[in-house]
């Protein structure tokens, strides 16, 4: 019979299977071990006492009876919930749901316990996380506390996008940045430009670390000098004066949100974009804000790194020991669009316009 508060509890599952409580919370919570302490017989009794009381709709009880709870939870860096569908991390949570949907897995989002920073860590509220399967990791800015701490407790996760960690294998589902970076700069070289520069983010972080790769593979194939320059903080035109500072006629930039304020200062001071300067982005817009431009750059495959991430995470709960390190890393080419913001250079460099 149910307890007192009309829910059954393992007391009630122990009287009527005949056991011990502590018998019940083994079988519960030991795993295999519990498995080959308790023996088939009486497991099989504890697992009919909970489905007669009801006590299986406990999440444990699910854990013992289905292999799993059927539960993912979903944990981000920063504060990422769509505001609308424009939203740049909507398409990955799209991805993640229809996934799991598809699965038969129910969501489970973890805000834990923001640090002082402003910015979420799972090493204060981890403990939260057995409540689920797994979890799905999403941020730009990620703690590589946490991802030890994950790796060290042998917990089921999947990052969206390529984290590493001296920790061991960091499980994760990326977008070839690289790649699809150097293919943007040949592009830029086969149109006549005979100096790229990469303006943006120099941070070490493992997507921008990415893509500045993809950018010096396609100078070292161009035998050209590469020309980095750090535009944090800039404004557009300051932006569009390093450029001009620097000779170029060419620019990859990334954060993607530089370049639009970059080609609106180049149309203020009379210039032409792309005949004066030619701008590439890499990757979509974060703000998510429509623009009627026709970039040059690529696209990240968002929806299906969010589904790929469930994928991954589903496949090591169902296989814990069999993936390799190299299963466990998988990357999603980019897509690369030729856009209407490069072209033959046609005129000086950028910056020429530069106000007095």
């Amino acid at each position: 019979m149910p307890g007192v508060n009309g829910r059954a509890t393992q007391a009630d599952v122990a009287r009527l299977a005949g056991v011990s409580q502590a018998t019940v919370s083994l079988i519960l919570n030991g795993g295999d071990t519990g498995r080959r302490r308790v023996g088939e017989q009486t497991r099989q009794r504890v697992l009919d006492a909970m489905r007669m009381t009801g006590y299986v709709a406990n999440p444990a009880a699910q854990r013992l009876a289905g292999g799993r709870t059927r539960i993912i939870g979903v944990f981000t860096y920063e504060p990422v919930f769509p505001r609308d569908s424009r939203d740049f991390y909507h398409p990955f949570l799209i991805g993640v749901e229809a996934q799991a949907e598809e699965l038969g897995c129910d969501l489970l989002f973890f805000t834990s316990t923001p640090s002082s920073s402003g910015r979420r860590l799972l090493v204060d509220g981890s403990r939260r996380l057995g409540v689920a399967d797994g979890c799905v990791l999403l941020g730009r800015h990620d703690d590589k506390r946490d991802l030890a701490d994950l790796l060290g407790r042998d917990y089921p996760f999947a990052f969206i996008g390529r984290r590493e960690s001296d920790a061991g294998t960091v499980p994760y589902v990326a977008a070839d940045y690289a790649t699809a970076t150097r293919e943007v700069v040949e592009r830029l070289f086969a149109l006549g430009h005979e100096r790229v520069g990469f303006l943006g983010d120099l941070r070490q972080d493992e997507p921008s670390a990415d893509r500045a790769s993809g950018y010096h593979q396609a100078v070292r194939a161009a035998r050209r000098r590469p020309v980095v320059l750090d535009g944090t903080g800039l404004s557009g035109g300051e932006a569009l004066d390093l450029l001009g500072d620097n000779g170029l006629t060419a620019a990859v930039v990334w954060p993607s949100g530089l370049a639009p304020e970059i080609r609106s200062a180049a149309l203020a001071r009379g210039m032409s974009v792309p005949g004066d300067l030619s701008l590439a982005q890499l990757g979509d817009a974060e703000d998510g804000l429509p623009d009627a431009v026709d970039w040059t750059g690529f696209r990240i495959p968002r929806e299906r790194m969010g589904a790929g991430a469930v994928q991954l995470l589903v496949a090591q709960l169902d296989s814990p020991t069999a993936l390799g390190a190299d299963a466990l890393r998988r990357s999603l080419p980019c897509t690369v669009v030729p856009g209407r913001t490069a072209g033959a250079p046609e005129h000086g460099r950028a910056g020429a316009a530069r106000p007095g």
